[in-house]
């Protein structure tokens, strides 16, 4: 894709992936639904992931798996409200941008 991802479309992305999931989703679920829609790295995403959490829109806790703990991360309803403002927005957005690229 040619078109730059900012900050906040990145979150409203990871925002939308984690909350598909009731229990919660981990980082590399999360960067593999994340990568079906755009192109990014993993280490475009775990910033992300911190500062979601920094702002108390994702919980996070850990769940053994393998023999290994596992990292989930799960949507808070700080969080849900923050995504229903990026919807919001984005409708708006993609509204006055198609007025303008699809007369």
């Amino acid at each position: 894709m040619i078109f730059n991802t900012g900050s906040a479309l990145l979150d409203a992305i990871v925002l939308a992936v984690v909350e598909q999931s009731s229990e919660g989703t981990y980082g590399y679920k999360i960067t593999h639904d994340v990568r079906e829609v755009i192109d990014v790295s993993e280490s475009t995403l775990y910033p992300v992931l911190r500062r979601l959490l920094k702002d108390n829109c994702l919980s996070v806790y850990d769940q053994e798996c393998g023999g290994r703990n596992r990292r989930y991360y799960k949507i808070t309803e700080q969080g849900r409200a923050q995504l229903k403002l990026y919807r919001q927005e984005w409708h708006s957005y993609i509204h006055k941008i198609n007025q303008l690229l699809l007369p």
